[in-house]
C-alpha cells in the first residue's frame, strides 16, 4: 500500500445511503421545490402589487399562502386582513 489507496467500502456505503436517501425523499423535495418556486413567484407579484394597491404586505407568510393555496389563498388573506381590521 501505498497510502494514496483509500478503502472502497466507505465511498460505496456513502454513495447507497445517498441514492437511498434521494429515492425516499424523491417526491418531499420536488413538493418542496415546487411550493418555493411557487411562492417566489407569489412573493414577486406580490411585490410588483404593493406599489399600485396596498392591500397586502409583502413578507414570506403571504407568500407562502399565495404559493400553496393560490387563489383561495388570496381570498383567505384578504379574509383574514378585512376580519382583524374590522374586530
Amino acid at each position: 500500500m501505498t497510502g494514496l489507496e483509500t478503502p472502497v467500502l466507505p465511498w460505496l456505503a456513502v454513495g447507497l445511503l445517498v441514492c437511498t436517501a434521494l429515492l425516499v425523499l424523491h417526491r418531499p423535495l420536488g413538493w418542496l421545490l415546487k411550493l418555493a418556486v411557487r411562492s417566489s413567484a407569489a412573493l414577486a407579484v406580490l411585490a410588483c402589487i404593493h406599489p399600485l394597491w396596498d392591500g397586502l404586505g409583502v413578507n414570506w407568510f403571504n407568500a407562502l399562502v399565495l404559493g400553496g393555496l393560490g387563489v383561495p389563498g388570496f381570498a383567505l388573506l384578504l379574509t383574514l386582513r378585512w376580519l382583524l381590521n374590522v374586530v
